[in-house]
């Protein structure tokens, strides 16, 4: 199922391109969030990632709402992502405070048992914890603007489909990862070339050196021309998985749908002999 998705994604790409304005804004405020770091630090670019953050879903919104429509400019993007910003923010911080709340309790746990100096279990835990919380409601954002959900029944109608077709969510999510890894392999090759003779020296460190290596001693090593080599690459990155990605995941959405069209029985009745169903 997920090729032919893929391909009607790719289709999308070429045939509306306002579809590559959240990869626009995403690879300037990513560059932005970089060069911030750099420059000023954590401090800064911490509370920067927030205001971005909310910035770009207003975007990814807005692409939603094109696809769902099969057509749309930069101002039906606008539009689009205003009416259901929050019918797609309300569920998304409903999920991290879900997630947070869990490694809270984890750590609670861990700290009543005495085993609260081993963290990487306690991190494990709650990344084995996190996991299916993620995926259950990965489609919440597209439940929101294709069937104009609401905040929890976005979330519940997420975790339906997913527990409907988990094998064909499952498939999904590995082409996605494969995207990803090809998309950042290729550009952290052409990376490396541009600044070969920077990283030059990294191959002759032995093994203690690489052990204490950090990354601040290999900001200072590129310079300011290998950071805004790496802000160009991070754009490239950026503006090519974003729609990508938000594509792919909105057509696999719809097939999904289609699939298993939603049937809302009234809560109160019975079936007769010929299995019609009668409200009481």
């Amino acid at each position: 199922m997920a090729i032919t998705e893929l391909k009607e994604a790719i289709n999308l790409l070429k045939r509306l391109p306002s579809l590559w304005i959240p990869g626009i804004v995403g690879g300037i405020l990513t560059v932005a969030l970089w060069v911030t770091l750099n420059l000023s630090g954590t401090f800064f670019a911490g509370r920067l990632l927030v205001i971005f953050g909310l910035v770009l879903l207003l975007f990814i919104t807005g692409l939603l709402v094109i696809i769902r429509n099969n057509e749309g400019n930069f101002r039906t993007m606008l539009t689009g992502g205003i009416r259901y910003y929050f019918r797609v923010l309300l569920p998304q911080l409903i999920i991290i405070f879900g997630i947070m709340l869990i490694f809270t309790l984890v750590m609670i746990t861990f700290s009543l048992i005495g085993a609260l100096s081993d963290i990487g279990i306690a991190t494990a835990l709650t990344i084995g914890f996190m996991i299916p919380i993620v995926i259950l409601t990965f489609f919440y954002d597209t439940a929101a603007v294709f069937e104009e959900r609401k905040v929890f029944d976005s979330i519940h109608r997420s975790i339906q489909l997913v527990m409907m077709h988990i094998n064909d969510v499952i498939a999904f999510l590995f082409f996605c990862a494969a995207i990803i890894i090809g998309i950042i392999f290729m550009l952290m090759i052409i990376w490396e070339a541009l600044l070969y003779d920077k990283l030059e020296p990294i191959t002759r460190y032995n093994e203690t050196q690489l052990q204490t290596f950090t990354p601040e001693q290999l900001i200072a090593m590129i310079g300011p021309g290998g950071m805004w080599i790496t802000a160009v690459i991070l754009f490239i990155g950026v503006f090519l998985l974003l729609p990508l990605l938000y594509s792919f995941k909105a057509c696999f959405f719809r097939k999904l749908t289609q699939a298993a069209p939603v049937t809302e029985l009234p809560t109160t009745g019975e079936f007769d002999s010929k299995g019609r169903w009668f409200k009481y």
